[in-house]
């Protein structure tokens, strides 16, 4: 089962990855980029920190944060999705930016960096891992004493409730339609499925705690669509 995941959520962001930037920015009204920013501030980098973005998609989250940890810092932007990561690296050749390093690698196969980074984040990936605790607890033995880490992703909400009623409508309506018209309705569709098995607010701070994070905090953003878990070693 574990490989199966591994393989869907791959092959789906290797086909959706030529119209990826374009429907982030259609389906979000571009507020994705406003998300991102705010993860990034919440977090803090500094110049000269050694950073990872992992599950790292064309590197958005990878390229703010080269910008704050740029000169003396670092920061690799790793993704198992080959494709998606092709232009990732050509947007870093367009922009000229030379501080991101870019690797090939399912995130919970990661066994070379131990303790390696002051920070790491993850935008809409800690949900399509194979194991949400494995991929936390990866995320821990990869920091720094006092390292943190931030992972922005669509908000898991209280059944039924409006915020819950208007996510799936906006999905199912909204995100699927249009996704359509590129012939990549089944991919789009994976996010609601996601979500489901994604844990809750109270969830995440728990499996954070026990995993042996010190500070645990979550916020809701966008009307409780989207969530901000933030975590300090």
């Amino acid at each position: 089962m574990k490989f199966t995941k591994t393989i869907e959520v791959k092959n789906i962001f290797n086909k959706i990855s030529y119209k990826y930037d374009f429907l982030n920015n259609l389906l979000s009204f571009g507020l994705h980029r406003f998300w991102k920013r705010k993860l990034v501030n919440l977090l803090e980098p500094l110049n000269g920190e050694d950073w990872a973005d992992l599950c790292c998609g064309t590197g958005d989250l990878a390229f703010l944060i080269s910008k704050r940890v740029s000169p003396r810092g670092s920061i690799t932007g790793i993704d198992s999705a080959k494709d998606i990561l092709n232009i990732a690296k050509k947007k870093s050749e367009l922009k000229k930016n030379k501080f991101v390093k870019w690797e090939v690698k399912d995130v919970l196969e990661i066994n070379d960096y131990s303790k390696n980074f002051d920070g790491i984040c993850m935008s809409y990936g800690l949900r399509n891992l194979n194991n949400v605790e494995e991929g936390i607890k990866k995320v821990f033995d990869l920091l720094k004493d006092k390292g943190r880490a931030g992972f922005l992703d669509f908000n898991h909400s209280t059944r039924n409730s409006l915020s819950n009623i208007f996510q799936k409508i906006y999905l199912r309506l909204i995100v699927v339609s249009i996704s359509r018209l590129f012939n990549l309705g089944p991919e789009y569709a994976y996010i609601e499925k996601s979500i489901s098995n994604f844990p809750k607010k109270n969830e995440l701070i728990n499996i954070a705690k026990e995993v042996g994070f010190k500070k645990a905090e979550y916020r809701t953003i966008c009307g409780g669509q989207m969530g901000i878990l933030i975590l300090t070693k």
